[in-house]
């Protein structure tokens, strides 16, 4: 009886130590030589400062960056209220959001179906993707903001849009934070001041909140991650 006790009492001290502390240890040491990057959650820094990250989505309200999916986590994209809208599809509040969303977007862009990732939130609220339909559908307002033209534009939809991962997992997608770092970079420099909403970045705990700024030689435009196709509001992430 007492050989057992302490046979008991002395694998639990040794497993305790192996596996509770020294295997810890050993994968975060790995993680941070092997891959740094994604072990600290793929933070995206501009000037010095953490803007956000590629893993979190961000709200861009102004004409001149491109917008974001609607979000349901808390007042939108916050990182500490990560939900969905949980409405079912007859749920009378989600179609009239549906339609106010709808309406919004094709008066920007009347002669063409609006994608349905812009129109639907994800289950987590948090996706930092876009199609790139939903990329495309913005391509006029973006260049008329930033007296850009279409096809410039696009190219730049072209560059941050990724592929299936081993090219047939998921689907093709385009980071939204990067793509409006990519349209600030293309401009030359960024207006000091004088923003109208661009992104807030709102993962708590990493950074003060920042925000992308607009080009000043333009009239001020307001305003990981696993592959995966578009999801309703009530999918699964």
């Amino acid at each position: 009886m007492k050989k057992n006790l302490v046979t008991a009492v002395l694998m639990t001290i040794v497993t305790t130590i192996l596996l509770g502390v020294v295997y810890p240890l050993v994968v975060t040491a790995l993680a941070q030589v092997m891959f740094r990057d994604k072990a600290n959650g793929q933070l995206i820094q501009k000037d010095g400062k953490t803007i956000g990250s590629r893993l979190i989505g961000q709200a861009f309200t102004g004409p001149g960056y491109f917008h974001s999916r609607p979000s349901a986590a808390g007042n939108g994209y916050d990182a500490a209220n990560s939900n969905g809208s949980q409405y079912s599809p007859t749920n009378q509040k989600l179609i009239d959001r549906v339609k106010q969303d709808m309406a919004s977007a094709q008066a920007d862009n009347p002669d063409k179906p609006v994608p349905v990732d812009l129109v639907t939130t994800s289950a987590s609220g948090l996706d930092p993707d876009i199609t790139p339909a939903a990329a495309d559908f913005q391509v006029a307002r973006v260049a008329r903001e930033r007296h850009m033209s279409e096809d410039a534009v696009r190219q730049l939809i072209v560059k941050h849009t990724e592929g299936r991962q081993l090219g047939f997992l998921g689907e093709p997608r385009v980071n939204v934070l990067e793509l409006n770092l990519g349209l600030d970079a293309s401009a030359g420099r960024e207006r000091s001041r004088h923003d109208q909403g661009s992104g807030w970045f709102r993962l708590r705990g990493c950074a003060p909140a920042g925000r992308l700024r607009e080009p000043s030689l333009h009239k001020p435009p307001a305003g990981r991650l696993e592959s995966r196709p578009a999801r309703s509001e009530s999918g699964s992430r």
